[in-house]
This record gives C-alpha cells, sequence and structure tokens, in this order.
C-alpha cells in the first residue's frame, strides 16, 4: 500500500468525463499541443536576442556565451528521438505533461542563475523537458483527431510554432529592455503552468502502446555523440572555424551514424526502427524537412544581417520586417491541409518548396528595394506555410500508431539537424561573400546576401526534386 502514491505518478490521468464526451474534445488536444509548440518555437527564438545582456552581467566571451545555445540544441536533438521511443512504451500523455514540468522548472532556474556555468546546466535540463514535448506533439494530433482531420491539426500546429517563432525577437526585446535578459526565461513560467494543467485535462491517454522491452542503451549512447559531433560540425562551419576543424567534426559525426546504423539492426527492441526507412515517403519526407528547415532558418539567419548592414535598420526594425515571413507562414499553415485533400502530398509539398524558391531566387535582384524584400520574404514564408504541415502530417502518418512517438521523434530531431544546418550554411555563404569581419560594407553585405539566397533557392529546388519523387507511400510495416 506504501507504494501506491509513487504508482500514480506513472498513470496517466483520465480526462473529465465532460472533456472526454465533448464533441470538440479533440480540438482541445490539438489546442494543448499547440501551446507546446508554441513556447517551443518563443523560446527557440527568443534567447538571441537576450545574449548580449547575458554577456555584459555574466561576464562571459562570445565562445563561452555560444554554449546557452549550443547545449540546449545538441541535448534536444540528441535526446528527442529516445523520449519519443520512451513515449510509445511509457504513455505519450504521460511524458507531455511531465515535460511541461520539466520545462518550467528549468526556465525558473535559468532566471534565477548566478553564473554562465549554471545558466548553461539549467538549459541542458529545460532541453530534456523541451524533447519530452517535441517527440509527443506530431504523436499527441495523429492518435487524438481522425485521419481526414491530420493534415488540419498538423497546419493549425505549425501556425501556433510560426507564431512563436515570428513574436520572439519583438518580445524578447521588450523583455530584455524593459525588465532584464532573465524575464527571457521567467516569461515560460505561466505558460508553464497552464501547458500542465490543459495537459493533465485535456489530453486522452495513449490507447496504443508499444511493448515493454529493455531499452536500447547502446544505441542512445552513439546516437548522443554522432548527434553532437554533427551539431559540433555545423556550429564550427558558421563560426568560420579551420576546414581541418570541419572535417573531423564531420566525419566523427558520420562514423558515429554509421556505427548507430550498425548496432540498430542487431537489437531486438532498437532505439529506431530501421525498417520505417524502408518506405521511400517516410525517407523523403524525412529528408524534405531537413532541407526545408534548412532553407526556412538559413533567411531567418541571414536577413537582419543585411538589413543591418546595408539598410542600417535597427535590430527592433529589422525584426519587424523580418516578421513578414513567419506572419506568412503562419496564415497558409491551415490552407494546406485542404489542398492536400484536395491534390496530395507530393504536390502541396513540392509546390510549397518551389513557391519558396521563387521567392529566394528573385531576392537575388531584388535586394536593393525594400518593399521588394518584404514582398518576397512573406512569398518564401507562403510556400514554407504550405510544404511544412504537409509533409509533417505524412511523415507522422507512418509506422503503425504505437509507434508514433518514436516518429514525432525522429521529425523532430531531423528538424533539430536543419535548423542547425542552415544557420551553418548561411553563415558560411555570408561569410565567403561578404567577410568575416564585423564591420561589413553595405556593398558586401547586398553581394553576401544574394550569393546566400541564391544558395538557399538551389537547395529549396533540390528539396522540391525530393518531394515530387517521394509517391504515395504506404505506412511501413514494423515489429515489436
Amino acid at each position: 500500500m506504501t507504494a501506491q502514491p509513487w504508482r500514480r505518478v506513472l498513470v496517466e490521468p483520465a480526462r473529465p468525463d465532460r472533456v472526454r464526451t465533448a464533441a470538440r474534445a479533440h480540438w482541445w488536444a490539438v489546442a494543448t499541443v499547440c501551446v507546446g509548440a508554441f513556447m517551443g518555437q518563443l523560446d527557440a527564438s527568443i534567447v538571441t536576442v537576450a545574449l548580449p545582456s547575458m554577456q555584459r552581467e555574466l561576464g562571459a566571451g562570445v565562445g563561452e556565451l555560444e554554449w546557452v545555445s549550443l547545449s540546449y540544441l545538441v541535448v534536444l536533438i540528441g535526446l528527442v528521438a529516445a523520449a519519443g521511443r520512451l513515449s510509445d512504451v511509457l504513455g505519450r500523455k504521460l511524458l507531455y505533461t511531465y515535460g511541461f514540468v520539466v520545462f518550467t522548472f528549468a526556465s525558473l532556474g535559468c532566471g534565477l542563475a548566478s553564473s554562465l556555468g549554471v545558466l548553461i546546466a539549467m538549459r541542458v535540463v529545460q532541453a530534456v523537458g523541451a524533447a519530452m514535448l517535441q517527440a509527443n506533439s506530431v504523436a499527441l494530433i495523429r492518435t487524438s483527431v481522425s485521419a481526414r482531420s491530420l493534415h488540419r491539426a498538423i497546419g493549425v500546429q505549425g501556425a501556433a510554432q510560426a507564431l512563436g517563432l515570428a513574436l520572439g525577437p519583438a518580445v524578447g526585446g521588450l523583455l530584455v529592455d524593459v525588465a532584464g535578459w532573465r524575464w527571457v526565461f521567467l516569461v515560460n513560467l505561466p505558460a508553464g503552468v497552464l501547458g500542465v494543467v490543459a495537459a493533465v485535462l485535456l489530453l486522452p491517454r495513449t490507447r496504443a502502446r508499444a511493448a515493454r522491452r529493455r531499452f536500447d542503451v547502446a544505441g542512445l549512447a552513439l546516437l548522443l555523440p554522432t548527434t553532437t559531433a554533427l551539431l559540433l560540425a555545423c556550429s564550427a562551419l558558421a563560426r568560420g572555424a579551420s576546414a581541418t576543424e570541419v572535417a573531423v567534426l564531420g566525419g566523427l559525426g558520420l562514423a558515429g551514424l554509421a556505427a548507430f546504423v550498425a548496432v540498430e539492426r542487431r537489437q531486438d527492441a532498437p532505439l529506431v526502427h530501421l525498417e520505417l526507412f524502408a518506405e521511400r515517403g517516410f525517407r523523403s519526407g524525412l529528408a524534405t524537412a531537413a532541407l526545408g528547415y534548412l532553407v526556412l532558418f538559413g533567411v531567418l539567419f541571414v536577413t537582419p544581417l543585411f538589413l543591418e548592414a546595408t539598410w542600417r535598420m535597427s535590430a527592433g526594425r529589422a525584426g519587424l520586417l523580418l516578421m513578414v515571413l513567419p506572419a506568412a507562414l503562419a496564415l497558409a499553415a491551415p490552407v494546406s491541409a485542404r489542398l492536400t485533400r484536395r491534390a496530395g502530398a507530393a504536390a502541396v509539398t513540392t509546390g510549397g518548396l518551389v513557391l519558396s524558391a521563387v521567392g529566394l531566387l528573385a531576392l537575388v535582384p531584388g535586394a536593393h528595394y525594400r518593399y521588394a524584400v518584404a514582398g518576397l520574404l512573406a512569398l518564401v514564408g507562403l510556400g514554407m506555410g504550405l510544404f511544412t504541415p504537409a509533409n509533417n502530417a505524412s511523415v507522422a502518418a507512418a509506422g503503425r500508431p504505437e509507434q508514433a512517438g518514436l516518429v514525432s521523434g525522429l521529425l523532430n530531431m531531423t528538424r533539430g539537424l536543419g535548423t542547425a544546418l542552415g544557420v551553418a550554411v548561411a553563415a558560411a555563404a555570408w561569410a565567403l561573400a561578404a567577410g568575416h569581419g564585423s564591420a561589413v560594407t553595405a556593398t558586401a553585405s547586398t553581394h553576401g546576401f544574394r550569393v546566400t539566397v541564391l544558395a538557399l533557392g538551389v537547395l529549396a529546388l533540390v528539396g522540391a526534386a525530393v518531394a515530387l519523387g517521394r509517391g504515395p507511400g504506404r505506412p511501413a510495416r514494423l515489429t515489436g
């Protein structure tokens, strides 16, 4: 009897009957997931604005300060697939709810951090909570709504993510100016409390679970250093490190990936079911997801550099102009569902990437005109808003229902790697064309911007070609 209270913390609480039997109960579950989606993207974009203030108050160097963001990314990407696998066994509602708890308490720790070391440690804990949230976001939507409503629901989630991404710089700048950098983290507290309450009351319990088997410790032990090496290679490329450093880190990451695949093939209960990748639609969906997020975050990285160096805009004004991209993404995301039902995922994902590519390539001659830049950035956002929900929904439909957490985790791991690679590619292209110095001339800035958006436009077309060949596909059949 004394052990009973401890068992309760590992049991998913049932929704109240009034919620469970409500006609729109599935949309309340989607709304709950949107809280986490909004928080995740807001936190990803809001922290960068506060880095200069952190540096001054904590007395940190630029190299040390980089780990405020990098430590979060390393842990998030390294753990999100494992969190998805665990949620398939223990319950997706359970891990999602505890993800909110961990993320919220870690945000409090970040806000109260007395030194850079404490702040980085709390960012690591925060990333653990974020991995638990992200690994289950798409999975909870898939298991809460009907197949007919899946694209629409993921479109709504995409709009919530875009809104968080758009508001991050503006909200972050305001908080830093008015209250200081600590409130960039403390602002998560009320949203976290809301998320925990909503998750308990509005999310359905897990119906289809994977069998309980011995956890794949060997796979996780290989996956963490592999993703870390790949992220460090991206970071080295972005900061203009030597070719040797980039090659060594990239080589270690690729070698780790090969070892991970070899180990997973021999596991009875692998961390990642490689059978999923036998399905062409799943493979191409992850590949285009990586390319899509590479393009999106590459543009978001390079545009403020261009606006501030060429047009001498303040950071605030540059952030406001840049908001047209995620705002357009948010507007297009719900429309993507209707188009996908009519034309199919392959057509919508291909069309969305082509539209983004057109906007990017048109920015090459249009870089001299402010209104043209704003309009073309909106075109890029519209394309990404059409592409992302359609692609995410087609990937989310792969595998059996009891594998939904794993699929969601792999999708989010791919998104994180694509994001990091996008910043790295954009930074490298900018540096090669405009120079590494902090005092870049307007002419060099314009040249750097043109070269970067040209490269991103070509990569968007590559993604469109991959999406075009994805085929209708069928869910992969998994064992275990």
